[in-house]
């Protein structure tokens, strides 16, 4: 930072994939570093709702501290810094249920294979007091140019931010856009999401309209992705390209596919399993509801997209289950720890599916998503990639958090459900 902020704020992402903050003087930027501002371990089992999954370890007992680093903060906008934050205990260490370490902890196994990681985001909103419904045009010109002063003010603040946005295009439901990230490394990639999420917001106050990152921001409209690109290289060299596999995949890619493919099931938990996301994994809605792989396949799970003259960033594969109520650190973990595992073991590459999967037979076409939470929290215990990347203490809190969470949605229509988590997501 270049000037002294008035205000410094520093956030988590909560396992309900909600940021929490804390909000500092300038003149108290030191303390935020160094001993950080204390949270109740509470913060750990909020629900989107605000409601409190209370476990034996996490609970009103007991304190942690937020902390920061001075060399990530961030200027967006009015004398307003943001910084993301480490979770730590009372000791100083980390703490298990930190989804940034465990984002840290996924990146250093890659290392001691000679692996790393670059990971690009798309970020998909919804905009209410902008275009109306009945001017709007999917991917139009005319709908992006109605959004033209929020666009160049957002490209504005990106840069002053240090976030460098590639593109921006209106999306296929009324009001609904979506920005693209630029690759960065897996614990900067997921920051940026944050920023992302916060420029988004101030800007859109400032032009009198709202912004939803929920999955489905209305009964029956396009629901809103928060699709993850990722690419890996084995001391330097890219493993997805310049093989004898599919595509130029390498060995090694086509196992980090072919592990992708395998474990993805088991990890809805941590990519879409908000009481509002299995609205959205449904065919036809290009939300990747079948688990399968093709090769620029926008109905399969997962994408592969391989090396071209319009693929400026080289081959790589894009995770399509993932929507905007994910934690982005645990997600971008729990998916580079499944590349990985396919790497270790050699995991065959399945099938690829060249068409869209909802036109095939069941046996041809994948599994579905897993939608039904009692399933995906059974298949998250049981994953050991999970567990290992993740480790027990969040999975304790995940579970607790996601099982309330859809308890107390069981009983409500959806129109109730998407009214009241419509913003749950939004800074």
């Amino acid at each position: 930072m270049t000037q002294t902020p008035a205000l410094v704020i520093g956030s988590i992402v909560d396992l309900a994939g909600v940021a929490r903050a804390k909000v500092v003087p300038a003149n108290r930027v030191d303390a935020f570093v160094s001993s950080g501002m204390g949270a109740s371990p509470s913060w750990n089992v909020f629900c989107a709702d605000d409601a409190l999954a209370f476990t034996e370890n996490y609970s009103v007992v007991g304190d942690l501290r937020l902390r920061i680093s001075e060399s990530d903060l961030r200027d967006v906008g009015d004398g307003v810094s943001w910084a993301p934050a480490t979770l730590h205990e009372l000791d100083g260490s980390v703490s298990p249920v930190c989804s940034r370490e465990a984002l840290r902890r996924t990146t250093s196994v890659l290392a001691s294979n000679d692996l790393e990681a670059l990971v690009g985001r798309e970020i998909e909103f919804t905009l209410f007091g902008g275009v109306p419904d009945e001017q709007w045009s999917a991917y139009g010109l005319g709908a992006a140019l109605a959004q033209e002063s929020f666009i160049r003010e957002l490209f504005a603040n990106a840069q002053r931010a240090q976030l460098n946005i590639e593109q921006f295009h209106a999306e296929y439901g009324p009001g609904q856009f979506e920005i693209s990230l630029a690759p960065a490394s897996p614990v900067e990639s997921a920051d940026n999401v944050i920023l992302a999420r916060i420029l988004i917001g101030r800007t859109a106050r400032a032009h009198g309209m709202t912004v939803s990152f929920s999955p489905m921001p209305t009964v029956g409209s396009s629901g809103n992705g928060a699709h993850q690109h990722f690419s890996l290289t084995r001391a330097g060299v890219p493993i997805f390209s310049g093989g004898r596999q599919a595509y130029g995949m390498t060995d090694d890619g086509a196992g980090a596919l072919g592990g992708l493919v395998a474990h993805l099931g088991d990890l809805t938990a941590v990519l879409a399993s908000s009481p509002l996301s299995g609205m959205r994994l449904q065919p036809n809605m290009w939300s990747g509801a079948f688990i399968t792989w093709g090769q620029e396949n926008r109905e399969a799970a997962v994408r592969f997209c391989a090396e071209s003259s319009g693929n400026p960033h080289g081959a790589n594969v894009e995770v399509k289950v993932m929507d905007g109520s994910a934690n982005p650190y645990l997600a971008t973990a729990a998916i580079l720890a499944a590349a990985h595992a396919g790497i270790v073991n050699q995991t065959p590459l399945p099938r690829e599916v060249t068409v869209n999967p909802s036109t095939l037979t069941e046996s041809a076409r994948g599994e579905r998503v897993p939608t039904d939470m009692g399933e995906i929290l059974q298949r998250l215990r049981a994953s050991g990639v999970a567990r290992s990347s993740l480790g027990d203490s969040i999975i304790e809190a995940l579970v607790a958090v996601k099982e309330l969470e859809h308890s107390r949605c069981a009983g409500l229509d959806a129109s109730a459900v998407v009214e009241r988590l419509r913003y749950a997501w939004s800074v």
